[in-house]
């Protein structure tokens, strides 16, 4: 009996080694026993239907691949309509309203090509950019010149496509083995992220298998460039790795670190068996192998990469004197160099449009460079820009990584020298977002964007001024060769003539305060005012900008709010609160950082007791009437006059706030969703010294060390005159 297990075992491990397969548990290959998911036991996703054929011939069966793709199985048309396209809607029956979903994805003209005769061809459609397949009502053959309908599916209301599933991060047991969470793209694909290993294993590889733990029964899985050499050392690098030949997720139980020579594990995770992952039908893009080399970096330093060291094929001037871009295709990427004339604590944006048809900052995906002065490095960070307003973790400019994103941008050099920043970087033509990402297309033209703004305290894009972007709708073939239309180098242009700020505003003798938003003044007003970068808007306080409010403490102060109060609108949410933060933004911060605010007024608790803002109100906005006069006009009131106000339906908050004899002499109105709206309140003590402020006695920021002095003073030449008068008396 022993040797006929024994004789079993051998043949097994025969087997592994011929096949690169483990057969324990009987679950590995085509015949794997786990239930495969992915729609119900289909190789193809979530079933959605059959296509209804009214004209020429449409036949075949739809599933959902994962959120943004569909696959048709057996597809069939017969070709000879002038106008078809698969089309996808979200009416209640195909009509001209529809979008596009091309086939073929890749296509070498400024259309998409119209859809050509098929028979029982498999076809992975890939939605719009933006579209998810729960968006949809509807998959369509239509002929868009005649508005006719050949052949419909319809989605059901209650589908759910396979999804994406993320799983632990590596368990730590060796060799500083450790990772971020990892993600089951496809079923055979995985995501690691933050991937840390010392690359001392002698004999290490990506391994999968069967059984409670990793064994020497397993199979090795090509690295991130399909490899399989013994890993290298990774230092916290973004990575996907694919499982080999017709294995999939649903065959193994663990993905391992594993040492083939010493049989020794460094760490790995488990898979569930409950697994619902997209099928791996080819919609997955895999990073190019070049994002992965050993050299790549997030950072460079100040004296790497010169703007004149290699000039690429195309350049052209994107804001006049100010930016210009240099581009080239390298494989399957796209090398960018930005140049742009501005401050050291100011980025410069440049990127895909919203829009594919006009320039738009909503929906744009955009490269912010810039020079972190601190780290003395550059930085290059893939941005999406999913509303105008400032990030808020969720929503507004923000990086990807910070919305759940991937920074798909590879820095390669940075300079900076007379006034110039100059920042090359590396993005890919096609990567794994298809939200936060926009591909780079080489067959068309496409509409780009850029723009300069101050960096915020966090070393993110806050708003720019409306002279620093791009103002018409630009277009570029990224694929084109000699686009050489950049006639001078930024070098060499003058430096800009400073302009005068509005000197800052004051509120002193008020207990009743309206609270508005309003544009910033550009750069006569908050910036330069405040030293802190604007996101663009800023309170109004009965219809001044940002001025400096005095209060008494014990008496009570009415603020009259009318920032927004839509949480689905974040750029025209500003609920209104009183902190002792110059910066602002309590909702927006980790609660280690909200701890380090003390608030005022403006802020309660909710049910389940987080913080919750208070006052808000409707919507009210002083907006231009034209453009932004703020260069043309160098006073305050003049600006003022060139605006309009704007409410929208409902009505204001109304915060009372009767302030503390604890409150500090210094405090700060803010919004609480965002950075930088607000500014200074002056906490006194008494009547006499507001009413010292109004006489100009005390300086703003100082008012109760001031008020001391004078009193001081004043006991000072009451002492001096008793002491003359009774030097007088005696001498008498």
């Amino acid at each position: 009996m022993l040797a006929a297990i024994g004789s079993l075992r051998l043949r097994r491990v025969i087997f592994l080694l011929l096949t690169g397969l483990s057969i324990s548990d009987g679950r590995w290959g085509s015949g794997g026993q786990r239930d495969r998911g992915g729609g119900g036991g289909s190789p193809y996703g979530r079933l959605v239907g059959q296509f209804r054929e009214y004209a020429h011939g449409i036949q075949g069966t739809v599933y959902a691949v994962d959120e943004n793709s569909l696959f048709v199985e057996g597809f069939s048309y017969d070709g000879s309509a002038p106008d078809a396209f698969f089309w996808v809607g979200n009416t209640d029956r195909p009509n001209p309203n529809g979008l596009i979903v091309p086939y073929p994805q890749e296509y070498n003209t400024r259309d998409p090509p119209v859809l050509r005769y098929h028979n029982k061809a498999n076809i992975v459609l890939k939605l719009p950019a933006g579209k998810r397949v729960k968006d949809i009502k509807w998959l369509s053959v239509w002929c868009r010149r005649f508005t006719v309908n050949f052949g419909e599916v319809f989605i059901p209301e209650d589908l759910e496509p396979p999804r994406r599933r993320v799983l632990p991060e590596f368990k730590r047991l060796a060799h500083g083995l450790r990772s971020g969470n990892i993600t089951i793209l496809d079923a055979k694909t995985f995501y690691i992220p933050n991937l840390h290993y010392d690359g001392a294993g002698p004999d290490a590889y990506f391994w999968v298998g069967n059984g409670s733990e990793p064994t020497s029964f397993g199979v090795k899985v090509p690295n991130e460039v399909g490899s399989l050499e013994p890993l290298r050392g990774y230092q916290g690098e973004d990575i996907e790795i694919q499982l080999p030949r017709n294995m999939t997720v649903y065959d193994i139980d663990w993905l391992a670190v594993w040492c083939v020579q010493y049989r020794h594990n460094f760490g790995h995770v488990y898979i569930p068996h409950d697994l619902d992952v997209p099928p791996a039908l080819g919609q997955t893009k895999i990073t190019p192998p070049w994002w992965y080399s050993p050299t790549s970096s997030t950072t460079a330093s100040s004296g790497g990469g010169s703007w004149n060291e290699t000039e690429l094929s195309n350049c052209r001037e994107l804001i006049p004197d100010r930016v210009q871009v240099q581009w080239e295709v390298q494989g399957d990427s796209l090398l960018v160099r930005v140049a742009a004339r501005m401050g050291d604590s100011h980025y410069v944006a440049f990127g895909l449009s919203g829009d594919e048809n006009r320039a738009s900052m909503l929906g744009a995906d955009v490269v912010i460079s810039f020079l972190d002065r601190d780290a003395g490095a550059f930085r290059a960070v893939d941005y999406y820009l999913s509303a105008t307003a400032q990030c808020d973790g969720a929503n507004g400019v923000c990086p990807d990584e910070r919305i759940g994103g991937r920074d798909d941008v590879e820095l390669v050099a940075g300079e900076r020298r007379n006034g110039v920043t100059v920042v090359t970087y590396r993005r890919p033509l096609q990567t794994n977002e298809p939200i936060n990402d926009r591909p780079v297309t080489l067959d068309r033209e496409v509409v780009v964007i850029a723009a300069i703004g101050p960096l915020n305290a966090r070393l993110e894009a806050n708003a720019h001024e409306a002279e620093d972007k791009t103002t018409d709708d630009i277009r570029i073939n990224f694929g084109s060769q000699n686009d050489q239309t950049c006639t001078s180098s930024l070098f060499n242009q003058p430096e800009e003539t400073p302009v005068e700020a509005w000197p800052p505003m004051k509120i002193i003798d008020e207990t009743v305060f309206t609270a508005r938003i309003g544009p910033t003044g550009g750069k006569r007003g908050y910036t330069p005012i405040t030293g802190h970068p604007s996101w663009g808007i800023a309170w109004y306080i009965n219809d001044k900008l940002i001025p400096e409010l005095y209060v008494i403490r014990g008496k009570t102060y009415t603020f009259i709010i009318e920032g927004g109060n839509d949480p689905s609108n974040p750029a025209r949410y500003h609920p209104f609160y009183i902190s002792d933060s110059a910066e602002g933004g309590f909702g927006q911060k980790k609660e280690s950082e909200q701890r380090e605010q003390r608030v005022f007024a403006g802020v309660s608790s909710d049910s389940e007791g987080y913080p919750a803002p208070i006052a808000a109100g409707r919507y009210c906005e002083w907006t231009h009437k034209t453009i932004d006069r703020s260069m043309q006009t160098p006073t305050f009131e003049e600006f003022f006059e060139t605006l309009r106000l704007e409410c929208e339906d409902g009505e204001p908050a109304t915060l009372n706030w009767t302030v503390a004899p604890e409150t500090p002499s210094l405090v700060y109105y803010q919004c609480y969703t965002h950075n930088n709206l607000g500014w200074k309140i002056h906490v006194l003590d008494s009547e006499e010294e507001l009413r010292l402020v109004k006489a100009g006695s005390i300086s703003k920021g100082g008012a109760s060390i001031t008020y001391a002095s004078t009193l001081l003073l004043t006991v000072a030449l009451s002492f001096i005159l008793h002491s003359i008068c009774n030097f007088v008396s005696v001498t008498r």
